[in-house]
């Protein structure tokens, strides 16, 4: 396996390599990192949906989620969360804040474009309809409990959640083999899951499903039957209440808590990247 000090060497080239690539691939390979992290969502919300301890569907939900970073790692991808490490080669002086901007920004309309392409293929292969409707009624209740945290819990919660999945990506970097890499992010994923942390890409597939979703009269009835306060899913609570403070609280989580973190312990006051790994 790599070590800490040659992962974070490592990741200097890696990140070089995310700026200088073209807008239409960033595009493109963020469009995909959005789909499955979706797929996940989705995955996760259908496993859970008919449990009834709460606890005990959390973490059901939490077993099947890493899959989508499975998929973004393996098969290649750009995830927004995954990229707030870019703040490494950016300490190194190998990139610029400009070149980093950029690629948040792209990455970041590409994740919310694959989002809600699975949000359109599950709403209109009526995928919500399975278990009798329960996985609608389920869909409508994660999105309204999302929208309804405040500004500073939303954006504690986005930076617990980004500093395991920083974490998690930071571990599959140590593996050399695909099996490595799956085990070594499944343990990370599944805490920040289990724990309620929030994250700005699964986000994007999460709360427009739950918006759409209560757009149908059937299963906003049986949402609003199962208890669940309608009134508070707005498209300006998705963006306001939680996609905003979610996003701040990943950038710190993931760049300040993991990128920076690990600058320090490794590259601070090396004259090349590549010296941190001898």
């Amino acid at each position: 396996m790599n070590s800490p000090k040659e992962v974070a060497a490592n990741y200097v080239g890696v990140g070089k390599g995310k700026v200088a690539l073209p807008v239409s691939k960033m595009l493109v390979l963020s469009i995909l990192a959005g789909m499955f992290i979706a797929c996940a969502a989705v995955g996760a919300n259908t496993a859970s949906c008919t449990i009834a301890s709460a606890s005990a569907s959390k973490l059901i939900g939490a077993l099947v989620f890493p899959c989508g970073l499975a998929m973004v790692l393996v098969a290649g991808s750009e995830l927004f969360t995954g990229n707030t490490l870019l703040v490494i080669p950016l300490a190194q002086k190998e990139i610029t804040v400009g070149g980093m901007l950029n690629n948040w920004l792209w990455v970041y309309i590409g994740n919310f474009i694959g989002s809600m392409i699975v949000v359109g293929i599950a709403c209109f292969g009526t995928q919500w309809n399975l278990f009798g409707g329960a996985l609608a009624v389920t869909t409508i209740k994660v999105a309204a409990t999302k929208v309804s945290y405040s500004f500073l819990a939303a954006t504690c919660l986005g930076i617990g959640c980004n500093f395991l999945v920083c974490i998690a990506v930071w571990i599959s970097f140590c593996a050399k083999t695909v099996v490595g890499k799956i085990v070594g992010l499944f343990m990370p994923i599944m805490l920040f899951v289990l724990s309620g942390f929030e994250h700005s890409v699964a986000n994007m597939y999460y709360i427009p499903a739950g918006l759409v979703a209560a757009a149908n009269p059937t299963y906003a009835a049986a949402a609003v039957e199962a208890g669940v306060n309608l009134d508070v899913l707005t498209w300006g609570s998705f963006f306001l209440n939680n996609l905003l403070p979610v996003t701040i609280g990943n950038i710190i989580g993931g760049s300040l808590l993991v990128g920076m973190f690990y600058w320090f312990a490794y590259l601070r006051g090396t004259a090349k990247p590549e010296d941190a790994a001898k």
